[in-house]
């Protein structure tokens, strides 16, 4: 029998799928650091009915692990779905969101403002050129390293979630897709991307930036 392509979605046979969750919004009046030196403010009011919504989103589909980064706006944001689940999240420090050197403390480049250091860092695509930051090629490769690792734990036929950052997401779905660096920069907080590995070892995007459970 012919394929039918206008089915609804099933994982392909021996697939993986990744479904990366941004965190819920952050309360930055908090400016609390880690010893590495990245911004970490627990969630906001509205990040904890954020965190709420992806539990109900995905608390009753099947997940074969849990996974969040050292940044505790990415531990509190799994924390109802980890209930749901009955999982204990992992975490994968390669995952974690890009240093911005000096300007990690209160620079949202999602922002457009009139700034010159922000325009030259939207037309390279490259976080680097604000002094001090992360090496954007050792970013990458740790992304890499990172949503690989997930896959693998989660193994195929089976759906893995980590709640991770809007860098990291868009570093993610650069590396899927073959895109400009900052083509998927604004994954909202508490929406879900959707990755696939196929069974052949390649990867694909499914979704990007799904907030349907937010309205």
């Amino acid at each position: 029998m012919a394929r039918d392509f206008q089915r609804p979605f099933s994982l392909p046979e021996g697939a993986t799928e990744v479904i990366l969750v941004r965190h819920g919004s952050a309360d930055r009046t908090d400016d609390a650091m880690l010893a590495g030196g990245h911004n970490d403010p627990p969630l906001s009011a509205a990040g904890l009915l954020q965190a709420a919504a992806v539990a109900g989103r995905l608390g009753e589909i099947e997940v074969g692990a849990l996974f969040v980064t050292p940044l505790r706006r990415t531990v509190e944001t799994a924390a109802p779905l980890a209930a749901c689940l009955g999982h204990e999240p992992q975490v994968i420090a390669d995952l974690r969101e890009v240093h911005l050197g000096d300007r990690e403390a209160g620079f949202n480049p999602q922002v457009l403002r009139p700034d010159p250091l922000a325009a030259r860092l939207f037309e390279e695509g490259r976080w680097d050129v604000i002094p001090n930051a992360e090496d954007m090629d050792g970013f990458g490769e740790r992304v890499r390293r990172g949503v690989a690792h997930v896959a693998d734990v989660t193994g195929p036929d089976a759906a893995g979630v980590a709640v991770i950052h809007a860098g990291v997401i868009a570093e993610a779905c650069r590396q899927v897709t073959g895109s400009h660096a900052f083509a998927f920069l604004y994954a909202e907080n508490g929406s879900l991307t959707r990755l696939l590995r196929l069974a052949s070892g390649r990867w694909t995007l499914r979704s990007f930036n799904d907030t349907a459970h937010l309205d």
